[in-house]
């Protein structure tokens, strides 16, 4: 999946906005406020941190050298996965809406009406 795809899939969830908290070339992804997924704009290599259940995020680095413990973040409840390097799409996108999910699964109640609210 290359970067284009992987910002059309991301901006097209519900309750989505893109930021640049950090500096210029550093794009996250929110929902209702809340960092799910951040890549690099400058990297020569396409790589993105997802959020991800700390069991299934220590199975998932077993099983694919292409996930490692998050770059920068929380390495027990964060995965760097490089993109560009052989995982199937289905398998990106998977653990794209598993950030997500779990992201909205820890928002606040009221911030989860509000979600559910949205078109």
């Amino acid at each position: 999946m290359d970067i284009e795809t992987f910002h059309a899939y991301c901006i097209a969830k519900k309750g989505v906005e893109e930021t640049f908290p950090f500096d210029e070339v550093t794009l996250v992804f929110k929902v209702m406020g809340k960092m799910f997924a951040l890549t690099s704009l400058k990297e020569e290599v396409f790589r993105v941190n997802l959020k991800c259940d700390p069991e299934k995020a220590l199975e998932l680095r077993e099983e694919y050298p292409s996930i490692i413990p998050g770059w920068h973040m929380n390495k027990k409840h964060w995965n760097t996965v490089y993109f560009e390097d052989g995982l199937e799409d289905n398998l990106l996108i998977e653990l794209i809406d598993h950030s997500y999910d779990l992201v909205v699964k820890g928002l606040k109640k009221k911030d989860r009406a509000l979600l559910a609210d949205l078109d």
